[in-house]
């Protein structure tokens, strides 16, 4: 299922479509349904991805059950029955991939965690041995772990255009400085609790991205979490510093883009059946390995 599609009572409630989740707006909470869409690139492909949507909520659900103690998120419920009517009425269409949460001010930050040298940031390294405006010992090779972690922030962009990397001191600016000091600590710390628990899963967690929000003058960990779209995962037995990685997320579709020489802009494209299928696999063994539990569809 591309896109979530529903009933016209539901259609008439306030939604925002974004690249790959609808949004409806509930007055003080959200409901957040994650489709089978696929950005990449900041661009939406012109294939779903099956059973992508349920994996992308139940991953997050994991990470914010995992997370418990450490960070307060927004999430309420993903139990469709909890939901208000007449949302409720509608489990298949909702089951599995939406969840209900608190709704906040949304930081206009994305919080970008590195651990690894890779993307966009090993191309810059090329040319500037810098990484976001961040100096970086000479030598290190494509893929090579970072001798730190470090947290390279973004705007948040509108769809079809691109975010743009910012330095801390701009962060600071768009947000003030408790604030932005706080959502770099707290995404470093999860980014290296969650890094240990999925090495011991045998995936090496290379980058990542956060949102936060503001609710009651407090800050949560909102959005998705440590998903295949907001993080690369990369198998650890066969990593090799020096070249592309495998990987469970979305940078085999990336891969795939690069290779056809896709501009990275205007409309996606139709991507082939086996990258398809793939991909969908991808997103499963990432699901199954870090969960522990094997995927079944809700629907």
């Amino acid at each position: 299922m591309a896109n979530v599609v529903l009933q016209t009572d539901i259609q008439n409630t306030e939604c925002k479509h974004g690249k790959v989740r609808d949004i409806y707006d509930l007055g003080d909470s959200l409901l957040i349904a994650a489709s089978d869409r696929l950005s990449a690139f900041d661009v939406i492909m012109k294939s779903g991805i099956p059973h992508k949507g349920q994996v992308l909520t139940q991953i997050s659900k994991f990470w914010f059950e995992f997370l418990d103690g450490v960070v307060e998120n927004h999430l309420i419920s993903e139990d469709v029955s909890t939901f208000p009517a007449p949302f409720s009425d509608y489990p298949d269409q909702l089951a599995g991939r939406t969840m209900l949460v608190k709704k906040t001010k949304v930081l206009p930050v994305e919080c970008i965690v590195r651990g690894y040298i890779t993307g966009s940031g090993w191309k810059e390294y090329q040319r500037e041995g810098t990484v976001c405006g961040i100096k970086l010992p000479e030598g290190l090779k494509q893929c090579e772990k970072l001798p730190e972690v470090i947290f390279t922030p973004s705007t948040k962009a509108e769809i079809g255009e691109h975010d743009e990397n910012i330095d801390f001191d701009a962060c600071v600016k768009l947000i003030g400085e408790d604030d932005a000091a706080y959502i770099r600590d707290k995404s470093i710390e999860i980014f290296r609790k969650a890094s240990e628990h999925a090495a011991s899963k045998g995936i090496l967690l290379a980058d990542t991205k956060f949102e936060w929000g503001k609710v009651d003058g407090k800050i949560i960990l909102i959005d998705e979490v440590l998903t295949p779209d907001s993080s690369r995962f990369w198998p650890a037995d066969k990593y090799e510093a020096g070249r592309d990685q495998e990987s469970f997320d979305k940078q085999f579709v990336r891969n795939y883009l690069e290779e056809i020489n896709f501009d990275k802009s205007g409309e996606g494209v139709i991507l082939p059946d086996d990258i398809i299928e793939k991909t969908s696999a991808k997103y499963i063994e990432a699901y199954e390995r870090l969960t522990g539990k094997s995927f079944q569809p809700a629907r």
